[in-house]
């Protein structure tokens, strides 16, 4: 994006000038002299004012020469079961939608990016990771309750 800027040209103070209120000053010309300095002021109106812009595209102003940006947006999404999904989107179209990723390459490209993104991340992931935990355990647990019930019927 190029920042384009307007230089004003503002009368300048002479550091003898004391610095109050600027006022306009009186003219005490005679009145047959007021029709020069009128004309004057015309000529000074005329000198000041800025030029014509011509047809077409100013110079300077090609944008062969910026840097153009790409946009991108990836989304990476994640349930408490610890199943994520990514999304990439450039401006308003879909390039891919719901691609299934792990866990684990989630936080290897957090990290990758930079430590602050990574840190949430990880800590999301240990929380699923714990409640992954807890729920192997407590199906080991219905598992081995199952072992000894068919071990009684057998036995």
């Amino acid at each position: 994006m190029i920042a384009r800027t307007r230089v004003l040209a503002c009368p300048t103070v002479d550091d003898t000038q004391s610095t109050g209120p600027v006022t306009e000053p009186t003219p005490t010309a005679p009145a047959a002299d007021s029709a020069a300095v009128d004309s004057a002021a015309v000529d000074s109106a005329a000198v000041e004012s800025p030029p014509k812009r011509g047809r077409g595209r100013p110079k300077g102003s090609s944008t062969a020469r910026t840097t153009r940006t790409v946009e991108l947006t990836l989304t990476v999404s994640g349930t408490a079961d610890g199943e994520w999904q990514a999304e990439l989107k450039q401006g308003t179209s879909w390039i891919q939608r719901g691609l299934p990723v792990t866990a684990a390459s989630v936080l290897r490209a957090a990290q990758e990016l930079h430590e602050q993104l990574a840190e949430p991340i990880d800590a999301v992931i240990g929380a699923a990771r714990e409640q992954r935990a807890a729920k192997v355990a407590a199906l080991e647990a219905e598992l081995e309750q199952a072992k000894k019930a068919l071990a009684e019927m057998e036995g």
